[in-house]
């Protein structure tokens, strides 16, 4: 099993950026981003193929977060731009042997997650 360290969450502004990095001590075929949201269950951010030519998105965070994923490295990131308040959550780190999906499921790995808030 993939073990799976994320980074770099933090207090922003509304309207700010930031940027996840998850670190994996192998490979994966895909590699994703969940998140759960105050008293929310937990729910798809992004995902990314292994050759980075699948992506996909919640409709909430499309045009404003991107994923990306350096294979030499094992790494993942998400960048998030014009953040907002109800982006606050803890995000999660997941890697799996399936499509990219939106199924937390589809995920065998998951890292102990990072939180974000998003100041109004």
């Amino acid at each position: 099993q993939v073990q799976l360290v994320e980074s770099g969450g933090g207090l922003v502004q509304a309207g700010g950026s930031l940027r996840l990095s998850c670190a994996a001590s192998g490979r994966s075929f895909t590699m994703g981003w969940f998140r759960q949201r105050p008293g929310k269950e937990r729910e798809f951010v992004a995902a990314i193929s292994r050759s980075s030519l699948k992506t996909s998105y919640a409709d909430s965070v499309k045009g404003r977060f991107t994923i990306s994923r350096d294979n030499v490295q094992n790494t993942v990131s998400l960048q998030m731009n014009n953040l907002r308040p109800e982006d606050t959550a803890v995000y999660y780190c997941a890697s799996g042997e399936q499509w990219p999906s939106p199924n937390g499921a589809a995920y065998s790995s998951w890292g102990q997650g990072t939180e974000v808030t998003v100041s109004s």
